[in-house]
């Protein structure tokens, strides 16, 4: 189904942006599992917008309340499911996003594929979609950090042409969320905010990059050729709204190097298989090697601006668009728990693929 992810654990998330609430349908999840809405509301207030003067202004609570899937504190191994309530609508300001095709957005493609769209709030390619998505990885990551010990975190490392290094091993949770715009470069972290005040004032809007880390994954998971773990990233990562590119480990600046400098020597230290640099990202052969996983997502500026632009309406004929509405002058901030929580949905899934394959004579 085009709503849904995941192979064992499985989500399908639902709802539009201007409708009554949106939520997700969460399948697979295993049973026994410690489980309440307090586990699930600190990564949708992350995400929520309204949060900070640097996000959009739409004010919404996104408090998420499970409907089904759990008896007192604990997970069935039914479906969970769980929903938000929209509380701040304001269809109205959309109304000429009834006739007219927003540039770069999805308008145009959903009435050509459908011959019907939920123009107000963009509908189902709204970014509100993804409460869905960090709700169903809330579940994933706890599951995966309490018995796995895997640690997920994202932050901004560029904002247009404002970057920061990363060191994969080193970087912190605290840091990340110690400014508004979730960089863990203090002194970089301000001028990415000045850079998005700037744009936001304009009326315009700017792009940059957040980087996803997975700490602790054990070897093994992922599957060969099509569903390498990598991949599954990429596909996870590139579903996102405004997400325009994927790489993993060295990605793109490995071609500068020969082979011999991008190969990640093994040595055996204390008893255990460890690569010497990790150009590779943590995957091999598209499972897993034990080293901590890294990659980054490329988001675009955000289609909506406060200016008017060129566009056709909906009899294909040339026309302009004023700019209205509520939106992100930059998305990164707000892309970092869904970063996460798609990191998470696609861990968890290969962990349980990997266990029912390759672990079920310990069962």
């Amino acid at each position: 189904m085009a709503n849904s992810f995941g192979h064992l654990f499985r989500i399908t998330t639902w709802g539009e942006s201007h409708g009554g609430g949106v939520g997700v349908v969460v399948d697979g999840c295993p049973p026994r599992i410690a489980l309440t809405e307090a586990d699930i509301q600190p990564d949708l207030d992350r995400r929520r917008p309204g949060q900070s003067r640097i996000v959009t202004p739409r004010k919404e609570s996104d408090t998420v309340q499970i409907l089904s899937g759990t008896f007192e504190g604990r997970t069935l191994g039914t479906p969970i499911s769980m929903w938000v309530k929209n509380e701040d609508q304001r269809s109205e300001a959309y109304s000429e996003m009834a006739t007219k095709f927003r540039p770069s957005h999805a308008d145009y493609t959903y009435q050509e594929k459908f011959g019907i769209r939920a123009w107000p709030g963009g509908g189902r390619t709204s970014a509100r979609e993804t409460i869905g998505r960090v709700a169903a990885g809330a579940i994933a990551r706890k599951i995966l950090r309490e018995h796995w010990g895997v640690e997920i975190l994202a932050g901004v490392q560029q904002v247009q042409c404002i970057t920061i290094s990363i060191d994969p091993e080193t970087v912190r949770a605290a840091d990340i969320e110690a400014n508004i715009v979730r960089c863990p470069d203090a002194a970089a972290a301000e001028r990415m905010i000045t850079l998005i005040d700037e744009m936001r004032s304009a009326g315009d809007s700017v792009g940059g990059v957040v980087f996803g880390i997975a700490r602790g994954v054990p070897v093994g998971w992922g599957e060969p050729v099509f569903d390498r773990l990598e991949a599954d990233l990429a596909r996870a990562m590139l579903s996102l709204p405004a997400s325009k590119g994927f790489d993993v480990g060295s990605g793109f600046a490995g071609i500068q190097l020969t082979g011999r400098q991008h190969n990640d020597a093994f040595r055996n230290i204390d008893g255990r298989v460890r690569t010497m640099t990790n150009r590779s990202g943590g995957i091999q052969g598209g499972i897993s090697n034990g080293e901590t996983i890294h990659f980054r997502v490329a988001f675009k500026p955000v289609a909506t601006v406060m200016h008017e632009q060129e566009t056709v309406d909906i009899h294909h004929d040339n026309t302009t668009l004023k700019g209205r509405g509520r939106h992100d002058p930059c998305v990164l901030p707000r892309a970092v728990p869904m970063v996460e929580a798609m990191t998470a949905l696609v861990l968890i899934d290969h962990a349980l693929r990997h266990r029912a394959q390759c672990e079920w004579g310990d069962i």
